[in-house]
């Protein structure tokens, strides 16, 4: 019987979480996620993650309806960083593209948009 890892939350209580398409590997997103996020996680099997901005927990998808269901959660060497290896309905990023990393450095768009931000967000 494995036990769980013990997640260093650090000082502001939160730990990034990229989110990797289970079956492409595809990077979609990166986000923070509280202890209140990963236990919703786990309790739900969909995302769960933290909004700085709002300061707020949230499902990713209740608003979009594109949800992402956990296959797995993994856990760095450090036990400061998450990965969420997940299954994604829709586009991830809430510009409507598959991915949040849909461009270069240098401003070239490489990424699929695959949903109208105005139609989904008004």
């Amino acid at each position: 019987m494995n036990d769980d890892v013990a997640v260093d939350f650090g000082e502001d209580g939160l730990v990034p979480a990229v989110a990797q398409d289970a079956d492409s590997g595809e990077v979609l997103m990166l986000a923070y996620v509280s202890p209140e996020a990963l236990e919703r996680t786990r309790e739900t099997g969909r995302a769960h993650y933290y909004s700085r901005s709002r300061d707020e927990l949230w499902e990713k998808g209740a608003t979009s309806g594109h949800v992402q269901s956990v296959a797995e959660i993994r856990v760095d060497c450090d036990a400061d960083t998450l990965l969420y290896l997940v299954d994604q309905e829709g586009g991830a990023c809430h510009t409507g593209h598959r991915s949040c990393f849909y461009r270069t450095i240098e401003g070239e768009n490489v990424g699929e948009q695959v949903f109208d931000p105005d139609a989904v967000y008004e």
